[in-house]
């Protein structure tokens, strides 16, 4: 069985992205390092599905370390996780890919962030709910 989770960051108000990016992108805090650096610490050596956008932005370091995929909307997610059986799978991106993803998400890791600024995505409290039924 596939162990399929998320992990993202949001901030204070559940702000997700901004313009195709995270809102937060280029701020320089503590906090916002961390959190990247967490990130890849906590991806090492698993696979990461995201849409073409979000792995785009992945560098090529951390390529070397898991398994990078790019998913889309046009292939159905269970047929997705079954190319990875045994593996742990982190599904990257934002709404389009958690709303499609989200039933078969057993784990969702979410860092709030000192953020409080604009954005026009945003997380929905639904997808922690419509998980657990396994690839």
């Amino acid at each position: 069985m596939t162990d399929v989770r998320a992990i993202c960051a949001i901030g204070l108000r559940g702000q997700l992205g901004l313009h195709g990016r995270m809102p937060w992108e280029g701020e320089r805090g503590r906090a916002f390092r961390e959190d990247v650096a967490r990130f890849f610490e906590i991806t090492r050596g698993h696979v990461l599905l995201a849409g073409p956008r979000t792995i785009a932005s992945v560098p090529e370091f951390a390529k070397a370390d898991r398994t990078v995929a790019v998913i889309h909307s046009s292939e159905a997610p269970a047929e997705v996780l079954a190319r990875y059986p045994g593996r742990v799978v982190f599904i990257g991106g934002g709404p389009a890919v958690w709303d499609a993803y989200a039933p078969f998400i057993r784990h969702w890791d979410v860092t709030r962030l000192p953020y409080d600024g604009d954005a026009d995505r945003w997380f929905k409290p639904e997808w922690l709910t419509a998980g657990g039924a396994g690839a």
